[in-house]
């Protein structure tokens, strides 16, 4: 075993253990894998493989955003509009990213992981097709908006079922394994989309995410369970009485009001600082990142680089590897750090191993280390591309930004799964919708701040409100107590 390592029992599941046949879904009925009442309890190595599929089917949406980057001169002279136009079927699939989860983050906490996943990639395969078969510019950002918002499930939902699986103690270590996914997905679909871009045509890149969200569809069917609780209610029986079915037609309808309203309520949850400030530190780290990835399209395709599409999307590859290096190491980190902050402060419970996390706990050195890392590394990327330098330069600084983004990214959804204890999916949901609002309003105002100011001024900028947000570090070690209370208090009453 790892140094570090949390030794982790392996459970004996037995049938007892397993839910009977008679409350499963007819969807449930197809699975390779039985469905157990308590999902803590699966065996070590039906965790990570359950945790894999979930990672997998979070590749779904970066694949579709970052696959068609080297795409958009092609489609600008395609649709022959501007470049400001095509960045437009970016932005708002980063937008329709973040506010659709909201109501997916609702129905997984009402009817559970799994008919959500389902549901939402096979609304992903069809609205991809259409896609493909885009006639005009406002045809393609329509349908890449609903392709947004179905493969943005994930993003909240898979949070939740990471959180279903796993206990508190390996959960940010299980959170970076599912983090592997969206990190991954922006390492290959540049790449795949250039390749596909130059050789088949910028309609090529839509069909390949067609063939990959069937592929995902099949194996959440076959090879996911259901893990949340709120999949526990027993199916309706035929044989129930008028009365009671009437019943049941009022409570659905009742269902379908919160459905519809709730996602509104969620906002509510800003009220407290911990979530305020997490979602924040999230929000502004990811529009970095988002201005990172136009200004690598935008520039590499340009004079003095004049790259290929293949070769834009090859310079994608350094930023992918170091958030993919933040996803394997960051979990692990996060998860040791916490443990250590518990057991000097007294909250480890020596007998059962159960510890009382607080606010923050997470933010230790590996949050400090990515709040200098990432500004920095985006300044050094901005004046080196702005001068059109050595094209290796801004390369190798788009590691480190990868390294320390994504350390924040991973670090703030485990966060966020645990400052809501028992709706892990609602705080990861919050996070998204604000996250990639902010994202949205980057990928809009990149191109024409490219042209007014280069890109060594948007990142000296964004760099200092980078470094601005270790202020928030300083605050949770201050305050956790405090806001801790504050918030139980308040969310018991």
């Amino acid at each position: 075993m790892a140094d570090g390592e949390l030794a982790s029992p392996q459970p004996d599941v037995s049938p007892s253990s397993a839910k009977p046949r008679s409350q499963l879904r007819f969807y449930d009925k197809v699975l390779l894998f039985p469905t157990l009442c308590n999902s803590k309890e699966y065996e070590l190595w039906k965790k990570y493989f359950f945790t894999g599929t979930v990672s997998l089917a979070a590749v779904a949406a970066p694949l579709q955003s970052n696959i068609l980057l080297p795409a958009l001169s092609e489609i600008s002279t395609y649709f022959h509009v501007s470049r400001s136009l095509v960045n437009l079927s970016v932005a708002f699939y980063i937008l329709a990213m973040g506010i659709i989860p909201l109501w997916w983050s609702v129905i997984s906490e009402l009817y559970g992981r799994r008919p959500v996943y389902l549901i939402s990639f096979a609304i992903f395969i069809v609205w991809n097709v259409v896609s493909a078969e885009s006639t005009s510019i406002s045809m393609l950002i329509v349908m890449r908006v609903l392709c947004g918002g179905a493969s943005a499930s994930v993003q909240a939902v898979g949070a939740g079922t990471v959180a279903d699986l796993w206990e508190v103690e390996r959960r940010g270590q299980a959170m970076g394994y599912f983090f592997l996914g969206p990190m991954v997905g922006p390492l290959v679909s540049p790449i795949l989309g250039g390749i596909l871009t130059e050789r088949l045509g910028w309609r090529a890149t839509q069909w390949a995410t067609v063939v990959y969200g069937a592929i995902v569809w099949l194996l959440i069917l076959f090879c996911l369970p259901e893990t949340s609780q709120a999949a526990a209610r027993k199916p309706p029986s035929s044989s129930r009485s008028n009365q009671e079915r009437s019943k049941a037609i009022l409570q659905q309808i009742r269902h379908i009001f919160s459905i519809l309203l709730e996602p509104f309520k969620i906002l509510a949850y800003l009220q407290f600082p911990p979530i305020l400030l997490t979602v924040y530190y999230a929000s502004s780290t990811f529009a970095c990142y988002y201005a990172v990835s136009i200004t690598l399209q935008t520039l590499f395709s340009e004079a003095p680089y004049s790259f290929s599409p293949i070769i834009v999307g090859l310079v994608y590859i350094p930023c992918a590897l170091g958030s993919i290096v933040a996803s394997l190491l960051g979990g692990r980190w996060t998860d040791h750090i916490m443990r250590r902050r518990a057991t000097s402060a007294g909250r480890l419970n020596s007998e059962t191993g159960q510890i009382q996390s607080l606010p923050g706990d997470r933010m230790g050195e590996n949050a400090w280390l990515a709040s200098v890392m990432y500004p920095a590394a985006g300044l050094w990327f901005g004046w080196t591309i702005d001068k059109g330098v050595f094209w290796l330069v801004p390369c190798i600084a788009t590691f480190f930004f990868g390294l320390g983004s994504s350390t924040v990214f991973s670090m703030t959804s485990t966060m966020l799964t645990e400052l809501l204890p028992g709706r892990t999916s609602t705080g990861v949901a919050l996070n998204n919708v604000l996250r990639n609002a902010l994202a949205c309003v980057v990928v809009v105002v990149m191109q024409p701040l490219i042209d007014a100011i280069g890109p060594r001024w948007i990142f000296t900028g964004l760099a200092v409100i980078g470094w601005a947000s270790i202020g928030i570090i300083w605050l949770f070690r201050r305050n956790a107590v405090g806001w801790a209370a504050a918030m139980e208090s308040k969310l018991a009453s």
